[in-house]
């Protein structure tokens, strides 16, 4: 359809060309210099002046000949030359006769039968009732001013700004205000550490010894670790300060107040102390380490919450012990004292020499095996004001350091008698025997669980063999295991000749 739309304008074409071209052959002379004379009618053609067109209107004696010329030159196209410039008559005629016809690239929407209307759309758009080619009106829309851009508009931006810089600058605070009260704590007790232990604050890290090296497990915990001690192996202090680099635990301890802790454990010789266990904790802590720690909950079942009568003078200590005479043997009046003038500062002290951590357990809930034991001194302190700490208060926890090693050499020097000790070996040997039940009938289900598969697959193998006889076979032979697993047993005994 294009191709024929195409042809026919060019033949359109044809033919108007053909048609000026004879007009023009007919209006030259047959003559033999016809062709020579277009180049007389290079003169320049100039519009007559007003006063010589009325003269030629008013004068009426014209001749007929005169009149015919008019005549023909009415008939002939006339050519209007802009001001100032000459107008060639060949050049004039060669410009009528020349077509020129541009194609429009979208021509072909122009059919009528594919596209309806797409014509009158267009040229109905473009041009107004004027006749004239119509200007879109174009108007800016009145934008309010709360939609405007402007600071108002990023207030949640400048908030989130806001709290990402308070952040960090808390974080920066908190950091340095631990690493500051650490460092006042370790100035304060070197030399006290330094009179006990041979090596202070090795943290093995280089093949020579180094002391008065304070790790720095995180931001907030401190690792001092002490070794060279007569009856103890060697001394883990850590120091667990409040998470002050954190914005949101600063907030939450606005709400409830939460202490610093000195966590000091003491790991002794397995020569240098005897067999019990026994704690002293406050009355919160009591019960969560009778629930949580695995040697108070098997050895210490009973919580004494009578403990005026050991010489405390608060109520608010509670005693678990296994062997009750070990109890004033250890709370004796040194003892006794600093619990009595600082009250509250002593969270707990652990001693056991069955200490094993907090209670571990498998997916089933029972254990597996029994666990490793060491014999452990454990002391909790809390640092006074409750979070407002300050480098004064780290130099006053010297009396707990004190405490720590009065309580070591109290515990070396704590003998049992033959009674307590005879107790103290029945206790473990109980333990010892329900973990060994325990590890048995878990190891006896298990077996089951594996004779059980084993059964299963067997059984699985022969209902895919092919042969009918032995499938009958293995039934007859698990048929007999069966009724001779359910007969009774009857025991042989032997009698002696008279």
């Amino acid at each position: 359809m294009k191709h024929l739309y195409l042809v026919v304008i060019a033949l359109a074409l044809l033919v108007k060309v053909t048609m000026v071209t004879s007009a023009h052959e007919a209006e030259v002379e047959d003559n033999e210099f016809a062709e020579f004379e277009d180049f007389d009618e290079d003169e320049v053609v100039k519009k007559p002046a007003p006063s010589a067109q009325k003269t030629e209107k008013k004068s009426g004696s014209e001749s007929p000949s005169a009149a015919a010329g008019d005549d023909e030159q009415q008939t002939q196209p006339k050519i209007k030359p802009s001001a100032g410039k000459t107008v060639d008559s060949a050049t004039t005629d060669e410009d009528e006769a020349t077509v020129e016809n541009e194609e429009d690239e979208f021509d072909h929407f122009n059919d009528e039968e594919e596209f309806e209307g797409f014509d009158k759309e267009s040229k109905t758009s473009k041009i107004g009732k004027g006749g004239q080619e119509k200007i879109p009106d174009l108007k800016i829309t009145k934008v309010p001013l709360h939609l405007r851009t402007n600071w108002d508009s990023f207030y949640l931006e400048m908030m989130m700004l806001g709290g990402l810089a308070v952040y960090f600058l808390n974080f920066l605070a908190g950091k340095a205000k631990n690493q500051k009260l650490a460092q006042a704590w370790m100035s304060a007790h070197k030399e006290l550490l330094e009179a006990n232990f041979h090596i202070v604050g090795d943290d093995g890290q280089a093949k020579e010894v180094t002391s008065g090296v304070l790790m720095k497990e995180s931001e907030n915990v401190y690792t001092l670790w002490c070794s060279g001690r007569v009856c103890c192996e060697g001394m883990l202090v850590e120091l667990r300060l409040l998470k002050r680099q954190d914005l949101v635990n600063t907030i939450a301890r606005m709400m409830k107040p939460v202490s610093d802790q000195i966590m000091i454990k003491v790991t002794m010789d397995a020569t240098d102390m005897d067999t019990f266990v026994m704690c002293l904790a406050q009355k919160k802590m009591a019960a969560k380490l009778q629930k949580e720690m695995n040697d108070l909950s098997l050895f210490c079942p009973d919580i004494k919450k009578n403990s005026e009568k050991y010489g405390l003078s608060s109520s608010s200590y509670h005693i678990m012990a296994e062997i009750p005479e070990v109890t004033p043997a250890i709370l004796d009046t040194t003892v006794c004292a600093v619990l009595n003038k600082f009250e509250g500062i002593v969270e707990y002290i652990h001693i056991s020499d069955q200490f094993s951590g907090p209670k571990q357990t498998d997916d089933s809930g029972a254990p597996t095996k029994m666990p490793e034991v060491e014999k452990v001194l454990q002391f909790c302190f809390n640092i006074p004001k409750k979070g407002n700490t300050n480098v004064k208060d780290m130099e006053e926890m010297k009396p707990f350091l004190k405490l720590v090693f009065h309580c070591m050499d109290k515990v070396r020097r704590i003998k049992l008698t033959k009674e307590a000790k005879q107790r103290a070996e029945r206790n473990r040997q109980k333990i010892e025997e329900s973990y060994l039940k325990a590890t048995h009938s878990t190891r006896q289900e298990a077996a089951q669980a594996r004779r059980e598969e084993k059964k299963r697959s067997e059984k699985e193998k022969m209902m895919n063999e092919e042969d009918p006889d032995k499938q009958r076979k293995w039934e007859d032979r698990e048929n007999r295991r069966e009724m001779k697993r359910k007969q009774p047993r009857m025991k042989m005994m032997k009698m002696k000749a008279m």
